[in-house]
């Protein structure tokens, strides 16, 4: 006999119990795992242990659920359980329905503490003052190239990278009015607005464009005038109840924003080697002839393969520069190792900016 609607439903019921039965279990171990590291001193908050957690969920799942849906639910899951432990305090580029809101949620899951930032800057000064034991900040756009303020802050902060995350970007544009007529001026921030510049020329071509600190409050200033249009996320046109009278306008179809995750070394030293590692550094030279090619020696020498070479103004007035690599692998082994000490005796300045497992 086939069951009925009512009968799945009841079957269904049934089941929701059980889990919350199974996740308030759960959560009772949570809480004494937080009273152990709060005697041992040990971080509540550990990525690694996260991924490793949800990686052996994810070999054990025999579906019908796909791999990412049984990723999203547990990082949900262990994200309310830390909450018990210790609430996380997570600072980012605001106000709400900023990608960076988006990365910050995607990575620690929604049971955080917001800390909501006006500026890339604050979002350090927060971090680095514990007013935030974490900030996520975009260090690279696959369209627009790296977030420089970010490179530069970085440079000096007592800061460093313990995890990062990637965003596909869907730039939409919103206004009060469920129009593209009499628009006068489009705010976003300036990463968006020349994410999306072919599709303005192309629509708009007329219309004003404004910087505004992020996306988000570019779409807070489009709702208090149906004149102006913002330039942002689905999640920000529910905050701000905004129609979305275009869909995905970023130029590059494929357009994703890296983030990197911040705190203090003593908030959480650097995570232990994945296996899928990223180390992040650095580095100036001697003003002389050959001296780029000369740091790129040692990472051939040891097979290390480097993943990212950036170069950016000394600001010493000397046509000096800073230059930033990501690396693959983990200072922890061998060949990495013998890489980073050669390397480092060539360098006039020399900093790890962190090590991390490789966002997805």
């Amino acid at each position: 006999m086939t069951a009925t609607l009512d009968d799945l439903r009841v079957q269904i019921d049934a089941l929701d119990k059980e889990l919350l039965t199974l996740l308030n279990r759960r959560a009772l171990v949570a809480e004494q795992v937080g009273e152990v590291k709060k005697r041992e001193g040990t971080p509540f908050f550990r990525p690694d242990r996260v991924a490793q957690v949800i990686e052996k969920i994810q070999q054990a799942n025999m579906g019908p659920l796909k791999n990412e849906h049984v990723a999203a639910v547990w990082r949900e899951i262990m994200s309310a359980c830390l909450a018990l432990e210790s609430p996380v305090r997570v600072a980012y580029l605001g106000p709400a329905g900023t990608f960076s809101e988006q990365a910050a949620l995607q990575f620690f899951g929604n049971s955080i503490e917001h800390v909501s930032c006006v500026s890339i800057d604050e979002v350090f000064r927060a971090t680095a003052a514990g007013s935030a034991g974490y900030g996520v900040v975009p260090v690279e756009n696959s369209t627009e190239g790296v977030v420089s303020r970010s490179l530069d802050l970085l440079l000096n902060s007592p800061l460093h990278i313990v995890g990062e995350i990637s965003l596909m970007v869907r730039h939409n544009l919103l206004r009060l009015t469920d129009s593209l007529e009499n628009i006068e001026i489009v705010y976003a921030h300036p990463q968006a607005l020349a994410q999306c510049h072919g599709w303005l020329t192309t629509h708009l071509p007329h219309v004003e464009r404004r910087a505004a600190s992020s996306n988000a409050e570019g779409a807070r200033l489009a709702s208090t005038n149906p004149a102006w249009a913002g330039i942002a996320s689905d999640r920000a046109a529910t905050q701000f109840a905004l129609h979305t009278v275009a869909h995905a306008i970023q130029d590059d179809a494929f357009n994703r924003t890296r983030f990197a995750v911040v705190c203090l070394p003593q908030t959480l030293p650097a995570p232990p080697a994945s296996g899928k590692d990223c180390t992040s550094l650095v580095v100036s030279v001697p003003n002389r002839p050959g001296a780029v090619h000369d740091i790129l020696v040692p990472l051939k020498t040891h097979g290390v393969s480097m993943t990212r070479f950036e170069s950016r103004p000394a600001r010493s007035g000397q046509w000096e520069y800073y230059f930033y690599i990501d690396l693959q692998g983990h200072p922890s082994q061998d060949h990495v190792k013998a890489a980073l000490a050669d390397l480092q005796q060539l360098c006039a300045f020399y900093k790890v900016l962190g090590t991390y497992p490789i966002g997805d």
